[in-house]
């Protein structure tokens, strides 16, 4: 759940860790999350489909991990903070059945704009499946 209370920029400090979020991968996740955006690709419906790809279940589109993303980030920030930048590369799969768990620290704060960098990793059984950097934009 995202705080109800935004964080305030001066309250800050370049290598803050956030608090981890573990999120379950479930079949409903991803189906969900690649209805929502549009992305009907059959290896994120369709199981059949995504073997025949060479994939041992369905597995998460990249919108859904941006949204999960976002998700981490604001949960920590508050709902006053904007985010700007969204820069992540995927690696491992997301599939069924695992966990992701995201970490991330502030890397840099710039007092000018009121911009934090949040660099951040969501890992998985098999690896990072996310890694990147979100720039945050704080009120006073």
């Amino acid at each position: 759940m995202t705080s109800m209370k935004t964080r305030a920029f001066a309250d800050t400090q370049v290598g803050e860790q956030l608090p981890e979020l573990a999120i379950p991968v479930t079949v409903t996740l991803i189906n969900g999350g690649a209805i929502a955006t549009r992305d009907y690709f059959p290896g994120h419906h369709d199981a059949d489909a995504a073997r025949e790809l060479g994939s041992p279940h369905i597995f998460m589109n990249i919108l859904t991990t941006t949204a999960l993303v976002q998700r981490f980030v604001e949960q920590w920030s508050g709902p006053l903070a904007t985010l700007h930048d969204i820069q992540i590369k995927l690696g491992a799969p997301n599939y069924p059945g695992d966990t992701m768990t995201f970490t991330g620290e502030v890397t840099e704060r710039d007092e000018a704009s009121r911009t934090l960098v949040v660099a951040l990793k969501g890992k998985n059984s098999m690896g990072n499946h996310a890694t990147g950097k979100v720039s945050v934009q704080l009120p006073a």
